[in-house]
């Protein structure tokens, strides 16, 4: 008889693929946010590797599936697929930057702590700082409480018909697992030593401007911040995507050497 495998595999939704391109020997590194998936990141990765660069968006582990898929992955899984990206991209390029919204803005500077060899950073709206005390005592009551989930986060977008294919719902151990993860990225902001481009909105509904605010003042390297006045959190999705798009595209091509 023939062996059936039991190992079910949950199916990537519509749109929300991971993307490569192969281009020259610059590399940038692509990563979306928290409950989000390569949909809100892929103007940014399509205008990069239409300049000509290699680029990677990966889909990270428990996103663009199922709210229950992404409950069984953690900070740990996230990172590691990030940084499995960049080593993987770096073996096939001379030099690497990476670009990160949200969540992605924390992984980014999770592996620019790790990696100096990273030649730029791009920081859209990005999660870099601990929530205040309340926030994180309430997050512990409710998980205590037996809550497992809230309403969803995504989406925090101005433009009128610009929809970001995220989750319906937040799984609320995947964000103790994430303010975990970024208690470490936070207290080590200051070995960063790569070129940094912020971008902020200016009204975010999700993470708050102060996030921006330590990268200017804690990394090592040359910080140049943009404000963004008329998007809210997914900007790559937003009125100011434009800008976000020709300002992270100025941005590399001037690390790269262009």
């Amino acid at each position: 008889m023939p062996v059936v495998s039991a190992v079910m595999t949950t199916e990537i939704l519509p749109g929300c693929e991971p993307f490569s391109a192969t281009g020259s020997r610059d590399g940038v590194l692509v990563l979306h946010g928290f409950t989000g998936n390569p949909q809100s990141m892929r103007p940014v990765a399509n205008v990069l590797a239409n300049a000509g660069y290699s680029v990677e968006l990966p889909r990270l582990p428990g996103h663009g599936t199922s709210v229950a898929d992404m409950m069984t992955t953690t900070w740990a899984d996230w990172s590691a697929a990030a940084d499995a990206a960049f080593v993987d991209l770096s073996a096939r390029c001379d030099r690497v930057a990476v670009v990160g919204l949200s969540m992605g803005g924390g992984l980014t500077a999770y592996l620019a702590e790790r990696h100096p060899e990273i030649v730029g950073a791009v920081f859209i709206n990005p999660l870099v700082k601990p929530p205040a005390d309340e926030l994180r005592d309430g997050l512990n009551q409710l998980l205590d409480a037996g809550v497992e989930t809230i309403e969803s986060i995504g989406s925090d977008i101005k433009k009128e018909g610009s929809v970001e294919a995220s989750y319906d719902a937040t799984p609320l151990a995947c964000v103790k697992s994430l303010f975990e993860g970024i208690d470490e990225v936070y207290s080590n902001l200051s070995s960063i030593t790569a070129p940094v481009l912020v971008l902020s909105s200016r009204d975010d509904h999700v993470v708050t401007s102060d996030n921006g605010d330590a990268l200017v003042e804690k990394v090592a390297g040359s910080v140049e911040r943009i404000w963004l006045e008329d998007s809210f959190h997914v900007a790559t999705l937003d009125n100011d995507a434009p800008l976000v798009e020709a300002q992270t595209a100025a941005f590399v091509a001037r690390v790269f050497g262009a």
